[in-house]
């Protein structure tokens, strides 16, 4: 078992906190849900973890390494964007073996969700084909752990149950940590969840306490 240890980190834009004294942990064989409202920075942690943003202090190991800088991360840390990022002129079947050992890509490939795309390059795709694509690419990656930002965002309701199972499925050998709008989605496949809010990470046990948090409304 792997864990990723995320301490005492901040982060702050012209003089407001985003990021307060932010502890996360994850380990392999878990997913963590993390929930808050727009604007409240869950995009700029996963940043922060994977590396492509700097925090004003952060402390993030991989079981007894400490990552320094993107490096570090490579083989560690895997990051699903919130925007696409995929090339536009390359096919599906040829982004496979760039992002996924000889195993892992002889799983995508025989995937009923990524079947119909695999023949595709990504500027013939929509919104949520590109999003389906590009998870599956992260998730069956050489990452121990994946951070997944709103993964559920365009697909439809028979994408997302299918795209639920298979993050559940991969979880067995890999640590998650997911943010997404869909509350409901990421409740139901997470071990542990977490809400951003006031710049504080808050631990949270079950739907009363999202409420209280008005991040629900009470009437739920």
């Amino acid at each position: 078992m792997s864990k990723l240890h995320i301490d005492s980190l901040t982060k702050s834009f012209d003089g407001k906190s985003i990021l307060k004294d932010i502890y996360i942990g994850c380990e392999t064989g878990k997913i963590v849900g993390i929930l808050g409202r727009n604007g409240t920075g869950k995009s700029t942690l996963l940043k922060i973890i994977f590396g492509t943003v700097k925090g004003d202090s952060q402390y993030i190991k991989v079981d007894n390494q400490v990552l320094q800088n993107q490096w570090d991360r490579k083989d560690k840390i895997a990051y699903l964007p919130q925007h696409s990022s995929l090339p536009k002129s390359i096919k599906v079947k040829n982004l496979i073996p760039i992002f996924c050992n000889e195993e892992n890509s002889k799983k995508l490939t025989d995937l009923d969700l990524l079947k119909p795309f695999l023949d595709e390059t990504s500027r013939n795709l929509s919104g949520g084909e590109k999003k389906v694509v590009e998870a599956l690419l992260i998730i069956f990656s050489t990452a121990q752990f994946i951070l997944l930002d709103e993964p559920f965002n365009g697909l439809s309701p028979k994408m997302t149950n299918e795209m639920q199972k298979i993050i559940k499925e991969q979880s067995k050998e890999k640590g998650i940590i997911i943010s997404d709008h869909h509350y409901q989605e990421v409740l139901d496949i997470s071990d542990e969840i977490y809400l951003l809010s006031d710049a504080y990470l808050k631990p949270i046990k079950d739907l009363e306490e999202l409420q209280r948090y008005n991040y629900l409304p009470k009437s739920i």
